[in-house]
């Protein structure tokens, strides 16, 4: 007997649930299985979905929805993703896509009619260094020119049933030399071994090493606080959603030295007790899943995961990988969670924080990939090592993620206290308008803050910088923060729903020549507003964009005249 469409989708559906388990934090990754078999999740399969996961499903669509790489609706056969965060944008993004609307026929937004391409913009995918470039399904193309997105395109159209997934044509990316690649491999993980797990937590607290992805909280303090909880199970994740506009370091890490932010993962396992251990990476880091879990599979061959590591008796733990689907606001540790959960990555209410109460309930460590490459360097070479490098407060190295307008944009490995003038020096660039510390969410700096440092007491632990020439609109700089962030609000609180996108209109009014003195006063202490009163770091910082220009270049932003003035 012939069965209908609708039946072998939902079989489809049901096998997709076999294999993920028919739980609740498997939605996700079902919902990604659905979306490559048939290009999108139809109200068919989320209907589906919902019967076998026992959800609702107004649950199932309120999920899909929130991702920005997960489609409801028929997309074409390739769809194609320019990133548009201002190293884009300074580098000729808007040449790009003239040139790809010109070739296409469509504007961004829309599909062509035969079904083969969909066009649309997206935030920073990880190339700041080499933009303009795209994603195409999941390749990457870096180094974009107009002839090269035609030739791209050309290939897409004659060979659409032969391609087979690669990488892109990613360029070089510089970088300085790095401690990680001269580190002995998993000599971290055989000295953890041999001490208590006590001991390795007071290792990582004698280093100083503090967290490299967000607050900035000490290693040790988290691990020791996971080691106390009260939990039959303990997870490790290893936060990979480096979403922060112009931040692309830990993209390399991952290309280059898996294998040590996998040591660390266990490390910091063997330090809690933690039995489970994943690794949230990014939708736009898709193709480095399959190198990732190659990676994981000669590991466990090697005993290097799995039960007994390293001999060890009783000390069992295996790591798995986890696709996010696509938002920002999943970089923050209890999104993240929520979406590993199964659910829109909105915010956690804290306390409970996520080393007492995370994934499942269960005391959880979240770290993130240059954190976890760390601590496999210390246990290696020793926490006085690491704290001799860089600050009284501020130990150790960092990575740096540098764009924009300067001569060598690359992966620099520095040390703590390094001056911005130092960086602008080492970088080639010379006469730089602003600098943009810490990506999107960080400090917008003028020149007469370049003597300030990158470190902890300072700074902070921006790990992005994006160089701003000369010649650069700072109001153009304003206009596309807040496209991102009104974009990227999970919608949660009112304060970063309802005020971003009055900001953002400010801001373009102004570009205009349509802001009066009285109405900048207004957005400014809107803005102000805004960052105490919303619930997390997406909220609190989307403002320090318009606060920083009006500090800085206030005689800039209302010196154009309007349209009307113009045209007089």
């Amino acid at each position: 007997m012939l069965l209908t469409e609708q039946e072998r989708s939902r079989e489809f559906i049901s096998r997709a649930a076999d294999r993920h388990g028919r739980k609740r934090s498997a939605l996700i990754p079902i919902l990604l299985a659905i979306q490559e078999e048939y290009g999108y999740v139809s109200e068919f399969a989320m209907q589906c979905v919902g019967d076998f996961l026992d959800l609702h499903a107004a649950e199932v669509y309120s999920v899909a929805t929130f991702y920005h790489f997960i489609n409801t609706k028929p997309k074409g056969r390739f769809v194609i993703r320019l990133s548009r965060d201002m190293s884009s944008i300074m580098k000729g993004a808007k040449a790009i896509a003239w040139q790809l609307e010109k070739d296409l026929g469509i504007k961004f937004g829309e599909t062509t009619p035969d079904g083969m391409f969909s066009l649309q913009w997206t935030s920073c995918i990880g190339m700041n260094h080499e933009a303009p470039a795209m994603m195409v399904n999941n390749e990457v193309f870096s180094n974009l020119t107009p002839l090269r997105v035609h030739k791209i395109i050309e290939e897409c159209t004659a060979e659409f049933n032969s391609r087979q997934p690669t990488v892109g044509d990613v360029g070089e990316t510089f970088t300085n030399s790095l401690t990680y690649a001269r580190h002995r491999m998993n000599a971290g993980a055989h000295r953890a071994v041999t001490m208590t797990p006590e001991e390795v937590v007071a290792e990582l607290t004698a280093s100083g090493l503090r967290g490299r992805g967000g607050a900035g909280f000490p290693t040790g303090m988290k691990w020791k606080l996971a080691a106390a909880a009260k939990g039959e199970t303990k997870y490790i994740i290893c936060n990979a959603d480096e979403g922060e506009p112009g931040t692309f370091k830990d993209r390399i890490i991952l290309t280059q030295f898996a294998d040590i932010v996998f040591e660390g993962m266990t490390i910091a396992a063997y330090a809690v007790g933690a039995s489970e251990g994943i690794i949230y990476l990014r939708a736009e880091y898709t193709f480095l899943h399959p190198h990732l879990e190659q990676v994981l599979k000669t590991r466990r061959d090697t005993g290097l995961l799995g039960k007994n590591i390293l001999g060890k008796p009783g000390f069992n733990f295996d790591i798995r990988v986890q696709m996010g689907a696509g938002a920002y606001v999943c970089g923050e540790e209890t999104a993240l969670i929520e979406s590993l959960e199964g659910r829109r990555g909105e915010p956690r209410n804290r306390p409970p924080f996520p080393v007492e109460s995370g994934f499942n309930g269960m005391p959880t460590v979240v770290n993130n990939v240059e954190t976890l490459a760390s601590v496999s360097v210390i246990l290696d070479r020793g926490a006085k090592w690491f704290a001799s490098i860089g600050t009284e407060k501020s130990k150790g190295f960092k990575l740096f993620s540098i764009s924009g307008d300067c001569k060598n944009p690359g992966v620099y490995e520095l040390p703590w206290g390094i001056t911005v003038n130092e960086l602008l020096d080492l970088v080639g660039c010379e006469d730089a308008k602003a600098v943009q510390v810490g990506g999107y969410s960080g400090e917008l700096l003028p020149p007469s803050a370049f003597n300030r440092r990158l470190a902890y007491e300072d700074l902070g632990i921006g790990g992005s910088v994006i160089i701003y020439g000369p010649n650069r609109d700072m109001l153009l700089v304003a206009e596309n923060y807040l496209e991102f962030f009104v974009e990227e609000s999970c919608g949660q609180c009112t304060p970063c729903r309802e005020g971003n996108p009055v900001l953002l209109e400010g801001v373009r009014a102004m570009l205009k020549g349509e802001c009066t003195n009285r109405r900048l006063e207004h957005l400014v202490s809107l803005g102000k507003s805004i960052q105490v009163s919303s619930k997390c770091g997406l909220g609190q910082t989307s403002p320090k964009v318009l606060l920083a220009i009006n500090e800085h270049f206030h005689d800039e932003i209302m010196a154009r005249p309007s349209a009307r003035a113009q045209q007089a």
